[in-house]
């Protein structure tokens, strides 16, 4: 027993003094003691953790400040297209009402007796929307009931049918209860071209009272014969069909309007022309 214990004393004290020439040399080699060195081992997990912690703040921070310049960047750019888009519609409307300035002074070139009075539609039938349109001039700038409007090409949109100071109500041809007297410009032939009333021909324009004998082509346009109400040789449309009423006593022409109604912004009230 006095053996054993005298054995393991020695082992403790070779260990130690193995440990303590470790820690001799460790000393020797970095300079740092006992102490700053278990302080070292405990602090270094920590400081490893916390430099982690730093990078990730220091990431998240340059990420939320990257967002936020490309967001406000993002947002000047929308707002610059926004102004861009502005610009290019401000162009197109100048170009479409350059065109029609356009138009109308050949209008006004070709016939120089009309007096006309311009207008831009301001409503539409919410029932049928191409049988009245609604303009923004009135009694206040000439307009009357029974006056004919048309396009600054010199197609036929309809006649005024009600009128207050600042606005008038057009009954458009699409509406099958206006009737114009008006011939096949090739040809000569007369009719009365009325709207379209028939299932599938709503939007289509029909030419009736044709002689049986009249020879009629695909394209052959359409004018108005002329009238106290309509001006002579305005354009009502196309020929694209025709045939034999159910008497087979007269033909009948089915037309595809000049006027396209559905896209119209302006139109053009003549309210005085020479007749004849």
């Amino acid at each position: 027993m006095k053996h054993l214990f005298s054995t393991k004393v020695r082992v403790v004290l070779v260990v130690a003094l193995l440990l303590a020439a470790s820690l001799a040399v460790v000393n020797n080699l970095t300079g740092l003691s006992l102490g700053e060195m278990t302080v070292q081992y405990v602090l270094t997990p920590l400081r490893t953790a916390a430099s982690k912690l730093t990078n990730q703040a220091e990431q998240m921070y340059s990420y939320i400040f990257r967002y936020e310049t490309l967001s406000a960047e993002n947002e000047k750019l929308q707002q610059q297209l926004a102004e861009m888009e502005d610009v290019a519609r401000e162009a197109d409307a100048m170009a479409r009402e350059l065109a029609r300035l356009r138009q109308l002074l050949q209008l006004k070139e070709d016939n120089p007796d009309y007096d006309l009075v311009d207008g831009y539609i301001i409503s539409r039938d919410s029932v049928d929307w191409v049988s009245n349109i609604t303009i923004n001039r009135g009694s206040d700038h000439g307009i009357e009931v029974g006056m004919c409007a048309i396009t600054a090409n010199g197609e036929v949109v309809g006649l005024v049918s009600k009128v207050g100071s600042n606005y008038a109500v057009i009954k458009t041809v699409m509406d099958s209860s206006l009737q114009i007297s008006a011939t096949i410009a090739s040809s000569g032939y007369s009719g009365m071209v009325l709207g379209g009333y028939q299932s599938g021909q709503e939007q289509m324009l029909r030419m009736e009272y044709l002689p049986s004998s009249a020879i009629l082509k695909n394209g052959d346009q359409v004018v108005t014969s002329g009238s106290t109400v309509y001006p002579r040789n305005l354009v009502l449309g196309k020929v694209v069909d025709a045939s034999y009423t159910e008497t087979g006593v007269a033909k009948y022409a089915i037309l595809t309007p000049a006027a396209d109604i559905r896209a119209l912004e302006q139109v053009f009230v003549v309210t005085g022309f020479q007749v004849g």
